[in-house]
């Protein structure tokens, strides 16, 4: 199954150092009507496991990282 690029956001660790997170949905739908795999990787390919609505881990590195609020740009 192919992973499709649905969004991106950016991350901070407690050090301050920002992360550039990319989210990804399965490409097929299950056949059993269920939700399609939402994955998260960071930008350089890392793993992310999602903790809840704003909290991520880094997985190799084992950082705990925070969903940066989203801002609008007025043009």
């Amino acid at each position: 199954m192919a992973a499709v690029l649905v969004g991106q956001f950016h991350a901070r660790d407690a050090e301050g150092r920002i992360y550039s997170v990319h989210e990804f949905q399965e490409s097929t739908p299950a056949a059993d009507g269920t939700a399609p795999v939402t994955t998260y990787k960071l930008a350089i390919g890392d793993r992310v496991n999602k903790v809840d609505d704003n909290e991520f881990l880094l997985v190799q590195a084992g950082i705990t990282i925070t969903r940066e609020p989203q801002t609008s740009t007025v043009s």
